[in-house]
């Protein structure tokens, strides 16, 4: 028979009566936000083939929700850990939109001396015109313009969107980081002859650029997509997938899709890691222990709904090399492809409906709903966050802050 236990004891195991009630009636939910309840759509009437529903699909909307309902209230709360996140006020704002041009894509970066944000067009959007015969432009906005309107839902005109013009231009930029008090982005590349490689671009007028890296040991990369640099060693990491080819401005590809490192000291270039079908986001968790890499091959040649749409955890040994890889997400609505975290180690992903946030361990707590995909958002100092969608711009502010390392600066 097992030991009585005090009731002081049976509390300090199992809480008390009143914290085994629903988190959202023991905690005030912010006005933009609203708790999804997890059980109630845990048994369907009936569950749609993967025909009728799957990660092409328009994103999913839960048993006695609607569309308009999911966006009214932005902050979607599945766990009482969001709510520290989101924090007693959090703001949700359209910033700007066009009618199909998707200017609003990927390598969102904050340049601190300016307070500006900076982000890049689609390359290989039909809508764009962007990929072989045109480059994928670069945006900035003011990032005080953002905040002077963040009380309105809808600001949209009253925020100036600027395209800067790189001189050399950068080929088809798609991911961007902080780097020397510089930009540093990585470019996809044009064509067979105009390599993808990793642009240094001054973000004040002239734009002038210079270029970091563009080849392995003399081969061409396949199209990079997306980097960032460890806190510790200070070393670049970046993805290189094949979208390039895959949206017809890049050749069939040389190499395997791989994740690289770049030691910028000594100018060595390794192989982190591979095994993906299209890596694509990667991240530092806050001191560098872990890092974290999205996998988007279930968009490659179109639709392959067999392949993966996960974020995967690598231990970071003290040499900077991976290990002990691990599945820590695997996304609901379409794919994962920005990836970033906290000053907590939460991490978020940019995703096909919004922003979605699971804490250390992999569980999911909350998302930042768009309704549209998100491709990537970024951190823009303090607690600010801008959101790519495509053809829709937002700024949020939450009570999490970014995980900026000063030293990027």
């Amino acid at each position: 028979m097992a030991p009585l236990r005090s009731l002081a004891a049976t509390a300090a195991l199992f809480g008390n009566v009143a914290q085994s009630a629903p988190f959202y009636k023991r905690a005030a939910v912010p006005a933009l936000a609203q708790v999804i309840d997890l059980k109630s759509f845990n048994v369907l009437p009936s569950v749609p083939t993967a025909e009728e529903y799957n990660a092409s699909s328009a994103p999913w909307v839960p048993l006695n929700f609607t569309s308009q309902g999911l966006l009214d209230k932005p902050f979607h709360v599945y766990d009482a850990e969001f709510l520290d996140i989101l924090g007693p006020n959090p703001t949700f704002t359209v910033l700007a939109e066009t009618s199909k041009d998707p200017i609003f894509h990927e390598a969102i970066v904050w340049y601190k001396p300016s307070d500006e944000a900076f982000f890049v067009q689609n390359a290989g959007n039909p809508d764009a015109g962007t990929g072989l015969n045109k480059s994928a432009a670069i945006y900035k906005i003011s990032l005080q313009e953002a905040e002077a309107v963040k009380s309105t839902r809808n600001a949209v005109g009253k925020v100036t969107v600027t395209q800067t013009k790189s001189a050399p231009e950068i080929p088809n930029p798609n991911g961007a980081t902080q780097y020397k008090g510089k930009l540093l982005f990585a470019a996809e590349g044009q064509g067979p002859k105009t390599a993808p490689g990793l642009f240094v671009m001054n973000p004040v007028e002239p734009y002038n650029t210079t270029v970091l890296l563009n080849n392995y040991f003399g081969r061409q990369f396949n199209s990079l997509n997306d980097l960032t640099i460890h806190p510790g060693n200070l070393d670049i990491y970046f993805t290189d997938p094949t979208y390039g080819e895959s949206n017809n401005f890049r050749p069939a590809p040389g190499m395997q899709n791989q994740v690289y490192r770049y030691n910028d000291k000594t100018g060595l270039v390794t192989v982190a890691a591979d095994g993906f079908a299209m890596p694509n986001g990667i991240a530092f968790s806050p001191g560098g222990k872990y890092a974290y890499i999205t996998d988007t091959g279930i968009w490659r040649h179109g639709l392959e709904l067999s392949n993966p749409s996960s974020i995967y955890r690598f231990n970071v040994m003290e040499d900077g090399t991976f290990e002990n890889r691990k599945t820590f997400a695997f996304v609901d609505t379409n794919i994962p492809d920005g990836v970033h975290c906290d000053s907590k180690g939460n991490v978020y992903a940019g995703v096909g409906d919004g922003v979605h946030v699971w804490n250390p361990s992999g569980k999911l707590i909350g998302k930042i709903y768009t309704g549209r995909t998100a491709a990537n958002f970024q951190f823009v100092g303090g607690g600010r966050m801008i959101i790519a969608g495509e053809t829709q711009l937002y700024y949020a502010t939450l009570a999490a802050t970014g995980n900026l390392v000063e030293s990027y600066l």
